[in-house]
């Protein structure tokens, strides 16, 4: 059990300057630990090779495995629609296109208002909806004493984690006149609050195991909440139901095979046409046909069925990375999808681009479209700009040749599988260096954080350095711009605001919050207002019209790795 003793105060969420609350390198190696030995590899190298698919590609020497509905019925459904039911049988479209994904740095969806997945639509593009805050304070707090903290194990090792983190980003969305705002803590819970109040909606939801990644509000206007667990299971969840929330069904990270690494799912999924697409650690790219509907009592219903699954590594990568950690190969990063093309990295460096035209039509499995090695942990999510370009972030701890080649932060051109690269950026001083958060794109700009608590930009279109600024590293969470303010937090529990009007020209100080605990989870905006929880244990509202200056109890100190 977590430690109950009460936190130590703090004056005005100014942190005593210690040591930051902060994964360190230790942690971060410990993430990357090898789950099999060297004999899964080769074992796991000869199933790739022996049941790999000619699957169209920007490499056709990599062959991938791939399957379609009809692997293991391991997924689990705790609740299934009535005879009365009527189902979202989405016909499938004579092109087989989906429905677009909302534009480059625009909202998602037009039924539901609100900030609805991690960095906001399909591309990973919308920051939030301003104003933005121009003095914030603390407006609420949760819990008012003690922390969201709880112990977790994995690979023999116990730690008690606290509060949220990479990539624990809230959903705050507009539903039945109310402000909600919805979010997976280390308390093992997923949270329903409103956003004015700090008040529960419903009850907590208990999963198994704390939850490291953002939760996804379905678009279409169902009142369903998506979200997985380190448990093993990513989870849909209705909302409608008197007095608490609900699970409909569960997906096992054991549900499908070939798998690598572990049963965690840190990615914020997303719905498109009825389909949840979703990656997980055990490095598998998950279809997933929803067939949402309303029973005979009005209440949501699903009933879904695995439309298409494949790995998200190849033989071609394990070989690459032959005695360097090859059997890591999780998906922790969102996915993103531009037009019917769902793009995705894994912990090894692979970025694939699959078009999903044929799953829609009913003709067959997806197509691998495009292939491009990173040469390390690629976990930040590929964010793709309104022409289809894509730029990646990459970690670097395997201190191998392609990750010198091609960079840290990079941008591809997909239209050019055989020779993608269109620029690179370097950040290799360290070891760990690189980058874990997502970036973003601001006008002509690209933003990101390094490991080591670099604050940079660079031109969107050759790649050159605008400015930097120095922060308090590890600097995980993804940055936030709305209305010419960028917002970004440190391991010393600051947050800070800077002016940003021109994102080419250096930001100028704005303001700061002293919160404690490491800010790794990156914040939602929404109407002026803030929301997000760190590594201390607490989960914060902030805006002009806050009014807190001291809270009745101190922030709980946590740690592990986010």
């Amino acid at each position: 059990m977590p430690d109950q003793s009460p936190p130590p105060e703090h004056d005005e969420y100014r942190v005593v300057r210690r040591r930051p609350v902060a994964p360190p390198s230790s942690e971060v190696a410990r993430r990357r630990q090898l789950l099999v030995g060297g004999a899964a590899v080769v074992v796991l190298l000869g199933l790739v090779t022996v049941v790999a698919g000619a699957l169209g590609g920007g490499d056709e020497s990599a062959s991938t495995t791939t399957t379609t509905a009809g692997t293991k019925a391991s997924t689990t459904t705790t609740a299934k629609p009535t005879k009365a039911s009527k189902l979202a049988q989405t016909a499938p479209k004579p092109d087989g296109t989906l429905s677009p994904p909302a534009g480059f740095g625009r909202p998602w969806s037009q039924k539901v208002k609100g900030t609805l997945t991690f960095r906001g639509n399909p591309t990973r593009t919308y920051y939030g909806s301003g104003p933005a805050p121009q003095n914030p304070k603390v407006r609420w707090y949760y819990p008012k004493n003690g922390g969201m903290c709880s112990q977790s194990s994995a690979k023999g090792e116990t730690k008690t984690w606290c509060g949220g983190g990479w990539t624990g980003q809230p959903a705050v969305f507009e539903r039945d006149g109310r402000t909600w705002v919805v979010f997976g803590a280390y308390d093992k819970a997923i949270h329903f609050m409103d956003a004015e109040t700090g008040e529960d909606i419903l009850p907590p939801f208990p999963t198994g195991d704390i939850i490291k990644g953002s939760v996804t509000i379905d678009p279409d206007g169902y009142p369903l909440v998506y979200s997985g667990s380190r448990d093993n299971y990513y989870r849909v969840i209705a909302i409608d139901r008197p007095g608490k929330a609900v699970e409909l069904w569960k997906l096992s990270a054991n549900a499908v095979s070939p798998t690598l690494w572990n049963d965690d799912w840190d990615g914020s999924g997303l719905v498109l046409d009825d389909y949840l697409l979703e990656g997980g650690e055990n490095s598998q790219f998950h279809m997933v046909k929803l067939n949402r509907g309303y029973g005979a009592d009005k209440l949501v219903t699903v009933a879904p069925k695995m439309a298409f699954n494949t790995p998200g590594w190849d033989a071609q990568v394990i070989s690459d990375l032959r005695g360097n950690r090859a059997n890591e190969m999780s998906i922790e990063n969102s996915v993103a999808v531009y037009k019917n093309t769902v793009y995705f990295a894994n912990s090894g460096g692979l970025v694939q681009g699959w078009d999903l035209s044929p799953v829609v039509k009913g003709t067959g499995p997806a197509k691998r479209t495009f292939r491009f090695w990173t040469g390390d942990d690629t976990d930040a999510s590929v964010v793709v700009d309104g022409d289809g370009f894509l730029y990646v972030a990459v970690e670097y701890e395997r201190s191998n040749a392609r990750a010198a080649e091609v960079g840290q932060l990079m941008k591809l051109d997909p239209s050019k599988p055989e020779n993608p690269l269109v620029w690179k950026y370097d950040d290799r001083g360290t070891n760990p260096a690189g980058i874990w958060a997502t970036p973003a794109i601001v006008g002509d700009t690209v933003i990101a954080p390094t490991n080591g608590g670099k604050l940079f930009a660079v031109d969107r279109a050759t790649g050159t350095e605008l400015w930097s600024l120095k922060l308090s590293g590890p600097t995980w969470q993804s940055p936030v711009w709305v209305d010419g303010v960028l917002v970004q937090g440190d391991c010393q529990g600051v947050l800070h605001g800077y002016d940003l009007p021109d994102p080419k020209k250096a930001p100028r100080p704005k303001w700061t919050v002293n919160l404690g605990g490491c800010i790794e989870a990156t914040p939602a905006m929404w109407d002026g207002k803030m929301y997000f929880a760190t590594r201390g244990g607490r989960f914060f509202s902030l805006g002009d019209d806050g009014k807190l200056t001291s809270p009745t109890a101190g922030v709980a100190s946590g740690g592990g790795d986010g």
